[in-house]
């Protein structure tokens, strides 16, 4: 049963078209309990470049469909509806891709749902080689062209903060998501180019589930409501694995301040 399971799970993220999305939205809400809500789609290809007219194989930049002309991660976020509209409503999910189903997903980070590291992707083949070489066992990383998010259990501010303190130096190319932040799912197709699984989801082990955020403890009306599901994917503490995440950001040039997935 565990093979057919896993089998199953495999081929959902391996579908191509506009139902592999409404199919991964579904199982991301419905199985694993992950609020998630359609990102802002990308708009027509732009001017097509000098290279491509000449036959060079160059592509015009996809540009994204928000009112934004500059935006700087083209389908990588969301916007109509707002973040606050995530949900892990299957009938709404399912009228969203429905309706839009070349929309990105995208995963409210934090409450009950996973909270998220990113950095550059150069960075976060490094710290997974790391992490690897040294038994560290690593939750669902998913990857763009240039950027890898590692998603880890959540994490409230205060914890976040003595973590950062202890660095000597935390480099702008690392970022954090949680509460209020958000991620890219795969099989998505954003700016930057296809959202894939680095390392897909693993089976949870038995009897252990991720703890709740500090804000979801108390009762904060803004964390997503209900225990994580038993059936969620295994997630590491972010402080297993930020030592390895800010070691390898460090020698790795982040190109300035400027957002970009």
């Amino acid at each position: 049963m565990r093979e057919i399971l896993g089998r199953r799970r495999k081929n959902l993220f391996r579908r191509t078209g506009r139902s592999a999305l409404l199919g991964a939205a579904l199982h991301c809400a419905t199985e694993w309990q992950w609020p998630v809500l359609p990102g802002v789609a990308l708009g027509p290809a732009g001017r097509q470049p000098a290279g491509a007219r000449l036959g060079l194989g160059e592509r015009p930049a996809r540009r994204c469909s928000c009112p934004d002309p500059d935006c700087v991660v083209p389908g990588a976020h969301p916007f109509d509806p707002g973040l606050l509209a995530a949900t892990t409503d299957a009938r709404m999910v399912r009228w969203w891709w429905t309706n839009r189903p070349s929309a990105p997903i995208v995963l409210a980070t934090g409450g009950r749902a996973p909270c998220a590291v990113s950095l550059p992707a150069v960075a976060g083949a490094r710290a997974l080689a790391a992490l690897d070489h040294f038994g560290v066992r690593v939750g669902p990383v998913v990857a763009t062209p240039t950027r890898w998010s590692l998603l880890v259990s959540p994490y409230g501010l205060a914890e976040l903060g003595e973590l950062l303190h202890s660095q000597d130096w935390v480099p702008s190319s690392l970022r954090f998501h949680g509460e209020g932040g958000y991620v890219v799912l795969p099989p998505s197709q954003i700016g930057a180019g296809r959202v894939r699984w680095e390392r897909p989801p693993a089976a949870p082990k038995p009897s252990t589930a991720p703890p709740l955020s500090p804000s979801f403890e108390r009762g904060d009306p803004h964390a997503q409501g209900g225990p994580p599901s038993p059936a969620a994917p295994w997630l590491p503490k972010v402080a297993t694995i930020v030592d390895a995440l800010v070691t390898a950001s460090t020698s790795t040039p982040d190109g300035g301040s400027r957002l970009a997935y």
